[in-house]
């Protein structure tokens, strides 16, 4: 009887997480359809009026000839080279764009702007991704966990200058939101700062390419140091590659932390949620014998 109570709170947990999960993903799709439908319809004609702008002024060149260069900028943009400027530009492939190459791929994010066009290149990025990927996981727990222990350690020194007769949950509260601050400040702050004053953008523009970043989505559309008429120093990839890492370890331990505060909060708003949880961690950690007796 137990185990079929809890097999319906499985079920009824898990449709309303799939009905939350393509809600939200319908309501995604809604909004940005509103946002960018108009613009990209916007873009695409005034992108027609230009090409049409630019045989009128130049005779000698046919509407088919305009199209085949076109398509040879669009081939040389989808192989990482930047149609603008020339030959002199900065190569992709120095070893500090390399690294930062290598460490967008381990870690999934994958901005689209750069990729292997050989085909040994490609088959080593397979092979690179299929033993990085995990490693980069195993890296990315080690280092929460690390972070976790250094949490831990400033909970207990606070703990220790504040007077016994102040709560422990609040000391914890107000240590774990020092903890944020300061990885705030580090990780979304300091750096869209730096990045926005490099690369010549706003700061929504800078902190936008940090989100986008450290979420994994990766669109590609903001990438730093790829702006052909900036000099970056050598490391300046390389740098910044290191920061995606560690900030990626960062938001893990965040995101545990805000698991476990979300379960809080739903353990006070139902207590019923607490009891069914013990149940289920009794049920899995029972031997097979003793579920057969339930």
């Amino acid at each position: 009887m137990a185990r079929f109570k809890l097999a319906q709170v499985k079920v009824s947990r898990t449709a309303l997480l799939a009905l939350a999960y393509f809600t939200y993903l319908l309501f995604g799709a809604t909004i940005f359809q509103m946002l960018e439908r108009e613009a990209e319809n916007n873009n695409r004609n005034h992108f027609q009026l230009e090409k049409l702008h630019f045989l009128a002024n130049y005779t000698c060149l046919d509407g088919p000839a305009l199209e085949k260069f076109v398509q040879v900028i669009l081939d040389a943009w989808e192989k990482g080279v930047n149609p603008s400027g020339n030959s002199t530009n900065p190569t992709n492939w120095d070893f500090s764009s390399s690294f930062f190459f290598a460490g967008t791929v381990i870690t999934t994010i994958g901005y689209g702007n750069l990729s292997p066009s050989t085909v040994t290149g490609q088959v080593f990025c397979v092979f690179y991704a299929l033993c990085g990927i995990p490693l980069n996981l195993a890296f990315l727990k080690q280092l929460g966990k690390c972070l976790a222990v250094h949490l831990g350690r400033l909970e207990r020194g606070v703990v220790s200058f504040v007077p016994h007769k102040v709560q422990q949950q609040a000391v914890e509260a107000l240590a774990v939101s020092f903890f944020f601050f300061v990885g705030s400040l580090l990780v979304l702050v300091i750096p869209p700062l730096l990045f926005s004053y490099v690369e010549g953008w706003t700061f929504g523009e800078g902190f936008y390419f940090a989100f986008i970043t450290l979420s994994t989505i990766g669109f590609g559309d903001y990438v730093v140091g790829t702006d052909p008429d900036k000099e970056y120093i050598s490391l300046y990839r390389s740098l910044a590659g290191v920061w995606i890492i560690f900030a990626l370890g960062w938001l893990a331990l965040i995101f545990n932390m805000g698991a476990r505060v979300m379960e809080h909060v739903v353990v006070l708003t139902h207590p019923g949620f607490k009891k069914q949880k013990e149940e289920e961690e009794d049920v899995s950690s029972s031997k097979p014998e003793d579920i057969s007796k339930i």
